[in-house]
């Protein structure tokens, strides 16, 4: 059974569609990357699959049951709009987070110091909310999201404001929560981060889904057509009807070619133009670059579902 399965939904305000027949399926021990732009809907499917918003149309289901309060319980949300009371105390706020969810004193208690070290936290039980800073308010709202162990996670923007340490430390622990059966999405317009983690992926723009399925298999339907070259030298090579696009980083070109072209050919005209190739790779395309080709629709054959 799947942990959630959103049917043809639709949500309207007023005369603006936020959401457009949107279906898609979660599984359970599952990282589910809802994708796209900010404004493209993202927030307002998760507000309707847990409950804040109801749908004008199809039909939302949490582990088989439509939304209740009881099986509110079973979901950890942490919404993009971060919730904490700034004048409480770290430790007693999550004290008062685990125990609305239902978890006795001393189990609460033991839960709230674990996952404080985990974070690196517990130097700051005893601080005031307002005394820390944004990404380590971030760790304490994801913490009171995850304390009652819920089968289901929902992470809005999870990784923003966070600095590189924090963002491997809470990879770490969606990948420890995966591997302990529970099912998570989490929204993002970085596609960096959902090429480590997803097995599964949505991409929305403009409230309407135009890719989905599972990511590897994503990829493949996309093909390897883009080439990675380190190189040094003349780059007058890249200035060819086989180049579609290219992409310049610090230490190396990402070249997307032209469909049906011969890697090949760019690879011996990289050396008679006297560059100097230090490596030369054909990759599968990045999630960016496919969301790019699925939402200006220059790839249109390839956007359909799994």
């Amino acid at each position: 059974m799947s942990v959630v399965e959103v049917d043809a939904v639709t949500k309207r305000f007023d005369e603006f569609v936020a959401v457009n027949s949107m279906s898609f399926a979660v599984e359970p021990g599952s990282i589910f990357g809802l994708l796209g732009p900010n404004g493209a809907g993202k927030t307002t499917t998760i507000r309707m699959i847990v409950g804040i918003f109801a749908p004008d149309q199809g039909e939302v289901r949490v582990l088989g049951q439509h939304i209740t309060p009881a099986l509110q319980q079973r979901i950890g949300y942490m919404p993009e709009e971060r919730g904490l009371y700034k004048k409480m105390k770290v430790g007693e706020q999550l004290l008062f987070f685990a125990q609305l969810k239902g978890l006795g004193g001393a189990e609460a208690a033991r839960r709230v110091d674990r996952w404080l070290t985990r974070f690196d936290l517990s130097d700051w039980k005893n601080k005031k909310s307002s005394d820390l800073s944004k990404g380590m308010q971030q760790k304490v709202q994801f913490i009171a999201t995850a304390l009652h162990e819920p089968e289901l996670l929902i992470l809005d923007e999870p990784f923003s404001g966070l600095d590189p340490v924090s963002v491997g430390v809470l990879k770490a622990v969606m990948l420890d929560l995966k591997a302990q059966g529970k099912a998570i999405i989490f929204s993002t317009h970085q596609m960096e981060q959902v090429e480590q983690l997803c097995d599964d992926i949505c991409l929305i723009d403009h409230s309407t889904k135009v890719l989905a399925g599972n990511l590897k298999e994503v990829k493949r339907r996309f093909g390897k057509n883009t080439v990675r070259l380190d190189y040094q030298g003349p780059d007058s090579f890249l200035n060819q009807p086989i180049v579609k696009k290219l992409n310049r980083y610090p230490n190396y070109v990402e070249i997307v070619l032209q469909e049906g072209a011969d890697a090949q050919e760019l690879l011996r005209s990289a050396i008679a133009a006297g560059a100097t190739v230090n490596k030369f790779e054909l990759v599968e395309p990045s999630l960016n670059e496919i969301f790019i080709e699925s939402v200006t629709g220059k790839n249109g054959k390839n956007t359909g579902d799994n």
